[in-house]
């Protein structure tokens, strides 16, 4: 069963990982790479037309790749771990099930938080980094136990728990700083987080995708 899940978890997440290399490279980096331009010379950075992604870094996008699988291969291994769990109390895995696991993870991991604290890009203030990663993190957490709970719990007081999860972190509030300033135009900040969000469910649809095919296929079994 271990080695099951390692290979499905392995193949799934390094898929998973390359997706999300390409996808941030395609649509994310660039903006990153221009709001990098308005600490340097905003007036510059302005020159929508004129500004160029740059010369191809195989030392950074290699880089990339690898730390996405990485990342996506521990995601995976928890979320198989999930899948197989419900899978021995009768809810089977398939590629179709892994969808769905794949948008609670999303959820889980990245729209609840953000709906706090949006994906910051460089030249904003943001708050004391080690407060949001506290705020972060419990967030992750109640959201987590709550998607559990209204997709397993059995009665009202379970749901109801659920709920008070899912508000709790929002009504608490996520922290921010004192006075916020931003040097990148608000427009490229709101596409960043746009599409950082749009990559991220993207990839985790993809992630438990995978892990619902390979999970029965030949490969987990070899």
């Amino acid at each position: 069963m271990f080695q099951k899940i390692a290979v499905s978890a392995l193949i799934a997440g390094f898929g998973a990982g390359l997706m999300a290399a390409l996808l941030q490279f395609a649509f994310v980096q660039p903006l990153l790479l221009h709001a990098e331009l308005f600490e340097i010379d905003p007036h510059t950075a302005l020159d929508f037309v004129t500004v160029q992604r740059g010369p191809f870094d195989v030392t950074r996008e290699a880089l990339n790749i690898v730390f996405s699988a990485l990342i996506y291969t521990g995601y995976a291994f928890v979320l198989l771990a999930a899948m197989v769990w419900a899978e021995e109390r009768g809810e089977p895995i398939s590629p179709r099930a892994g969808i769905v696991w794949g948008a609670a993870g999303f959820i889980t991991m990245h729209m609840a938080p953000a709906f706090g604290l949006a994906p910051d890009m460089p030249g904003l203030n943001g708050a004391d980094v080690e407060a949001r990663q506290i705020w972060w993190y419990g967030t992750a957490a109640c959201t987590g136990i709550a998607l559990w709970l209204i997709a397993f719990g059995q009665n009202w007081a379970m749901w109801g728990a659920a709920i008070v999860l899912l508000a709790a972190p929002h009504l608490i509030g996520a922290p921010m700083p004192d006075m916020l300033t931003q040097v990148a135009p608000p427009e490229l900040a709101a596409s960043f987080a746009a599409r950082t969000l749009g990559v991220a469910l993207a990839v985790w649809v993809t992630l438990g995708l995978l892990l619902g095919s390979v999970w029965h296929s030949k490969l987990a079994e070899g």
